[in-house]
């Protein structure tokens, strides 16, 4: 016997055929925590393997870095150490595979003590001989050439002044700028970078020999008067001494972001006029 199929779709009252139902509410719901577990894996791996972003608190790397700059940091070209793990979490010692910043490069690295991100440029390497004689470096007896540059210039805001006042001018519009003393020097690999130096101080410009040991840095700030670097021992909240290899979290690339400070959260508009527009992509 034969049994006959009828694929005539069932019509409601108006003859048309009933609306789908709609997707189960929990299949969505599901999608969205799936979407979210998926976007927390890539921004921890790429936090972990790529980049991480920083701030700079102080006016230690200035002229290069400013004070209220956000950069990203390259993690990939030394290696990998638990400072450059998120959380700081230590699951070995060392770094993988093993890698060490060049003399100039401008790196991120944990206080040797309390842990806090700094950020300053490698000088003196493992077996270098550092000194600082008169404001001048001095890489195993040989001094670092500096050259004279123009003053860096630098508007003065409500929110920050001049170091000293002898270093405020006054600008054509009315308003005043700081003039800071700025010098070019040269490192023995040809690394060239501009430091700022405001004169003959004490402990700052002058310091002992001292040998780099094996599997660290000497770090200086590129503000040779504002710095607490390597050239202090190492305190929290203070001077780093000579910072451990495996310290490092990473080298400093491009600043995303830049802010003179003025902005306040309850004005919207200050968010965009607080912004130093000229330095975001600016690279180190």
């Amino acid at each position: 016997m034969t049994v006959a199929m009828n694929d005539t779709p069932p019509q409601d009252s108006t003859g048309q055929a009933p609306a789908p139902p709609a997707a189960p509410k929990k299949k969505e719901e599901g999608s969205f925590l799936w979407f979210l577990v998926k976007l927390v894996i890539i921004v921890t791996i790429v936090r972990t393997l790529v980049f991480s972003s920083h701030s700079i608190p102080s006016e230690s790397m200035m002229p290069d870095l400013l004070e209220g700059d956000y950069l990203f940091a390259a993690k990939w070209p030394y290696g990998y150490s638990q400072a450059s793990m998120p959380f700081d979490i230590k699951l070995w010692s060392g770094r993988i595979p093993a890698g060490i910043p060049d003399r100039g490069d401008v790196v991120i690295f944990k206080h040797p003590i309390d842990r806090v991100d700094y950020v300053k440029r490698v000088i003196g390497l493992p077996g270098d001989q550092i000194r600082v004689s008169g404001g001048v470096v001095e890489i195993n007896g040989r001094p670092v050439p500096r050259v004279k540059q123009p003053d860096f210039v630098l508007p003065v805001t409500p929110q920050e002044g001049c170091a000293e006042a002898r270093f405020a001018v006054q600008a054509a519009d009315g308003g005043l700028t700081c003039h800071y003393p700025q010098f070019r020097e040269t490192l023995p690999n040809g690394v060239t970078f501009d430091v700022l130096d405001f004169g003959p101080t004490q402990a700052k410009d002058n310091t002992d020999a001292v040998i780099v040991p094996e599997g660290h840095l000497f770090m200086m700030g590129d503000n040779r008067d504002n710095s607490m670097d390597s050239r202090y021992p190492a305190v929290p909240n203070g001077g780093v001494g000579l910072v451990p290899v495996e310290n490092v979290v990473g080298r400093a690339g491009v600043i995303f972001f830049s802010t003179d400070g003025s902005a306040e959260w309850l004005k919207p508009w200050t968010w965009f006029t607080a912004a130093r527009w000229s330095r975001i992509g600016h690279t180190i």
